[in-house]
């Protein structure tokens, strides 16, 4: 929504992503397979070494968990929000934007982040 009011809308391209594939901003380059952990409250986090986050956003609270994880997406963010920054800071590979990821990705899943192309898949 703008200031004077406008609702803008639009779609993400999925003309270059797989098939079944849920589409998202490309936020930090790479391509990394894991365990997906759906964590929606930080007191939650039960992260284990090379795990995949996957919430709905992240915030400064959430910094700590970065050096355990090997990929990030969120369902809110851009190229400038925090777990987009963080992420690059840390070398993950990471895709924000996703809608609905939380509840269609199921916590323990294994899924496949592209964080260049801007997609994740389940496997």
């Amino acid at each position: 929504m703008t200031s004077e009011g406008e609702v803008i809308s639009g779609e993400y391209d999925t003309g270059n992503i797989p098939k079944g594939a849920l589409a998202g901003i490309p936020a930090s380059s790479g391509t990394i397979e894991g365990r997906a952990r759906v964590i929606l409250k930080m007191e939650d986090a039960d992260i284990e070494e090379g795990d995949i986050l996957v919430t709905t956003f992240t915030d400064l609270s959430w910094t700590p968990v970065f050096v355990s994880i090997k990929g990030l997406v969120t369902e809110v963010g851009g190229m400038m929000t925090h777990g987009s920054v963080v992420a690059r800071e840390y070398g993950l590979s990471a895709v924000v934007g996703v809608e609905n990821a939380t509840r269609l990705i199921k916590d323990g899943q294994r899924i496949r982040v592209n964080g260049t192309e801007g997609y994740v898949e389940i496997l």
